[in-house]
Order: C-alpha cells, then structure tokens, then sequence
C-alpha cells in the first residue's frame, strides 16, 4: 500500500496537490492541516463524503483521504512518542510514507509578510521537526516547497532587477539578505535540505516557485483579489504602490507538473525554480483582466501600502535544458480562469 503525506493539504497548493494525488494514482493519501488558512476538505472536494474515525476524517466513498485536523508539529511530536503511531493508531499498513509534501507553513500575501513578520518565523519551528522526522522516518521521496523571497532582495530592485536563477542562492559562498522572515526561513529550509539529503540519504528536491496563482486562491493573494474587483468593474482601480512592481505568474497547474518531474529525477535536496521566466507588472495585470472583463479603468495609486521587491522573476534555462519544461498554460488564459471563478462566486454569494 502507498500513503502520501500532504502537510498543509488543504491550503491552496497543498489541496491542488491533494486533489491531483486522488485523481491520477489509486494510494492513500494523508494531510494534515490546522484550518488556520486553508479550508475543510468539504469546500474544495466534489460529492463530499466522510466518517469519523478516532482522531482522523476518512473521506469519499473509496476512503482514500485521510484528514488529521491540528498543528503539524502535534503530528510530528506524536512519531517522536511513537515512531509507528500512524500505522497502530489507524490500523494502516505501510512501513513508511512514500511521497511527503511539505506545504504546512505560516503564509500569506505581502500584509502577512510585511505585517506580522514574527508569526511568519514560526515556519522555523515547523520546518526544523519537519526536517528532523524526515531524517528518522525516511520516507520514498520528499517535495519541500521553498520560495523565491528566499533569493537576495538586492537583485530585484528597479535599477538591478535580474532574471533570478538557480545559482543566485550557493551556500558555499555568501549569501545575499532574503525577503523578510519569510525568505529567510524558506532558505534556511532549503539548507535543512540539502543536510537531509548528503547526511541521512533522504530524497529530497527543493522548489522556488514564483507568483503562483489558480481559480481557487484566496482573497488576501493579489491575483484573485484584482480579478474580483474587475469583475465588478471597479473604477477608479486601486493598485497597492505604483503598480510598476513585477512578478512572474505561474499556474498552479503548471507548478504541479513540474513538481512531479522534478521529484522523478533530483535527489539531493537542490532547489529549482518554477515560473514563467516573464515579468509582468501590476498595472499590465490590471489591463488584462479589465479587458476580459470589457472595459478600461482609471488607475488610483495607493502609496501608503506594502508592495515588497520591485522586480522579481525567475530564468527558466536550467529547467528547459534539463527536462524541457515549459508552462502550457499561457497569462491570459491562467488570468481568464480565475476572472470566471470570480465572477461565479460573486454571482452566487449575490454581488454581481
């Protein structure tokens, strides 16, 4: 039998990852979230299903999902209890979880990370026992979802805004100052890693995906905001800052498959970038969705708002030479996704 350990499985990435697991493989899988950010399985599963079992919610009528509700360190504390409590408490049989997703952390857009820096440094204390029950449990292969704050602030400024590549984070040289507490952990993560990998003989790969985005993020993200408020044709448009900062947009869709390409083949716990290899600034983002929506605004600068790195998009090079990947899910079409998931929610919800 085959169990997969989602962590954080039912915030945005982990509950994509989730859903793709259930549609493509027959394994069990096991998540884990505290509901402190993402959402019960009920709210993003179709023909939901479950019964109470001890602690856990088994979930559809095939009983594939398992869902253990809390903070993933009390998971991780009970292995250190008990280093088979999965398996003796819920009568599972495996010897070891074949592929685990890292996604639990303490996240959130630039109001979290700028806002409430120290909340966003508790990711230290989850990755740290993330990464030493790894070391004892060894699991098949490891997934652990690094960042691209994680790379130096100073090589996303307006006047030396760079393609950020692989080799711009090396831990044998020094390393350039990351983007708040939440860079900082996540580069930190990367080198537990890389640790984990040469020391203990985990397979791991590390990924630094950039501005991901998909029809069912939340609100506080910037992309499902704008497209909420071009649906209701907002005008004046307000844009936190000048809306000259950029990002590179990437599909959730898209971040999976690479996901999954990378985990086949890295083992070392290296981090690869996931993006479109394209910047995109706020007002173009704007203009696009105000098109879908068929009509023009009127810009109105909000000055006085957090807005993070002026420049930040990935070089794409080394994943296209090594597996020649590239994202099949153009800006528009990604952006035109989430502009009709918009307008349905606020057609039922009765604002539109």
């Amino acid at each position: 039998m085959k169990i997969h350990l989602v962590s954080g499985g039912c915030g945005f990435v982990g509950r994509n990852m989730t859903r793709r697991l259930l549609k493509t493989t027959n394994d069990l899988v096991f998540i884990i979230d505290d509901l402190s950010i993402g959402t019960h399985p009920s709210t993003w599963l179709e023909n939901f299903s479950s019964r109470i079992y001890k602690d856990v919610e088994i979930i559809g009528k095939d009983e594939r999902l398992y869902f253990w509700k809390g903070d993933f360190r009390n998971f991780l504390f009970k292995f250190r209890e008990n280093p088979r409590f999965v398996q003796e408490t819920y009568g599972l049989d495996f010897e070891r979880f074949s592929d685990v997703f890292h996604f639990a952390a303490i996240v959130g857009g630039r109001l979290k990370i700028d806002g409430d820096p120290m909340a966003v440094a508790l990711d230290l204390s989850i990755d740290a026992e993330f990464f030493y029950w790894i070391t004892r449990h060894k699991p098949e292969r490891v997934l652990y979802p690094s960042s691209s704050a994680a790379y130096p602030t100073s090589l996303q400024t307006e006047s030396d805004a760079i393609a950020l590549s692989e080799g711009d984070i090396d831990f044998k040289k020094n390393l350039g100052v990351p983007d708040m507490t939440y860079g900082w952990s996540k580069m930190t993560g990367e080198f537990l890693a890389q640790i984990a990998a040469k020391h203990y003989g985990v397979s791991v790969v590390c990924i630094r995906p950039f501005s991901g985005y998909g029809e069912d993020q939340d609100l506080t993200y910037p992309v499902p905001a704008i497209a909420t408020r071009a649906a209701k044709k907002e005008d004046p448009f307000e844009v936190w800052g000048s809306g000259k900062q950029g990002r590179d947009f990437v599909h959730i869709d898209d971040i999976i498959d690479l996901i999954f390409i990378l985990m086949d083949n890295v083992h070392d716990g290296s981090g690869w970038n996931i993006g479109s290899g394209r910047l995109t600034s706020f007002l173009e983002l704007i203009d696009l969705f105000c098109d879908i929506a068929g009509y023009k605004a009127t810009i109105k600068p909000l000055l006085d708002k957090p807005v993070g790195v002026y420049s930040r998009y990935c070089n794409m090079d080394l994943i296209t030479e090594k597996f020649g990947w590239e994202p099949k899910i153009s800006l528009r079409e990604g952006m035109t996704r989430v502009f009709n998931a918009a307008v349905d929610r606020l057609k039922k919800e009765g604002k539109l």
